[in-house]
């Protein structure tokens, strides 16, 4: 098995090194990752500037190491279409922190894996929540469901993972959710410069929201509780219920007068 691993934190990030040598025990690993860390980079790509690739040897024991300096997408595309890479699954991470719930639009890392659907790809967006001492912890589990998807993902679709920073023997399971909203308080927070002059920091922590503003199977719930979350993406945006709406509202045929 041919496994294309990136990452949104940089090649010299730990979680894209247990990641890496972990799935070589089970296939063929190429990383290609950004220079430096791309977080919150959403799926931005370069186009105003060219792009430089260099091997690395960031990754001991991996013979196919590079960083380039630009997005997590871009590292995808790089793999792809510049390398003629074809992987047999696309894995972004292991990424530092939590992409749960509405961070998946702001994910370098989910942007990364969907960068691979696009692309034609299955993809895996894996993320440790917290407690970055039990990367072992996202690696394991990661084998376990690469394991059981026995049929292909569907077109267009990719699994992103949440795994509670929990030594392994603690995560309670494995549960398949649904995204959420993830709302974080204090989230820009305005200084002043030895001049006096505003400037600001976006960031802020996230909100503990109460149970009855989650469903059962929401994916920041299931981590709370000691689960890993697996929850299906698709990244296309269409609101079909609307769309069917608008149709019998404002569609028309234009006619000449």
């Amino acid at each position: 098995m041919k496994f294309l691993v990136t990452n949104d934190d940089g090649i010299n990030a730990s979680g894209i090194r247990v990641l890496a040598q972990s799935l070589a025990k089970i296939g063929e690993v190429m990383v290609i990752a950004p220079h430096t860390e791309k977080s919150g980079s959403g799926h931005s790509i370069t186009v105003h500037h060219p792009l430089r690739l260099n091997k690395s040897n960031a990754i001991p024991n991996i013979d196919h190491v590079y960083m380039l300096d630009g997005t997590p997408a871009d590292c995808v595309k790089m793999a792809i279409q510049g390398l003629n890479f074809i992987p047999d699954l696309v894995v972004s991470g292991i990424n530092l922190g939590a992409n749960l719930s509405t961070d998946v639009l702001y994910s370098g890392t989910v942007s990364a894996a969907i960068e691979g659907v696009i692309l034609g790809y299955p993809s895996i967006a894996i993320s440790q929540c917290d407690n970055f001492d039990h990367l072992d912890t996202a690696a394991y589990f990661l084998q376990i469901i690469i394991k059981r998807l026995t049929n292909p993902l569907p077109k267009n679709s990719l699994l992103n993972i949440n795994v509670p920073g929990l030594p392994i023997n603690q995560v309670k399971g494995i549960k398949v959710t649904k995204l959420g909203i993830r709302i974080f308080e204090d989230a820009i927070e305005k200084r002043l410069d030895p001049r006096g002059r505003p400037y600001y920091w976006l960031g802020g922590t996230p909100k503990s929201l109460p149970l009855k503003e989650f469903d059962d199977d929401h994916d920041q719930l299931a981590v709370e509780n000691g689960y890993v979350s697996v929850t299906p993406i698709n990244f296309d945006l269409t609101d079909y219920s609307l769309l069917n709406e608008l149709k019998g509202i404002i569609e028309t045929e234009t006619t000449p007068e």
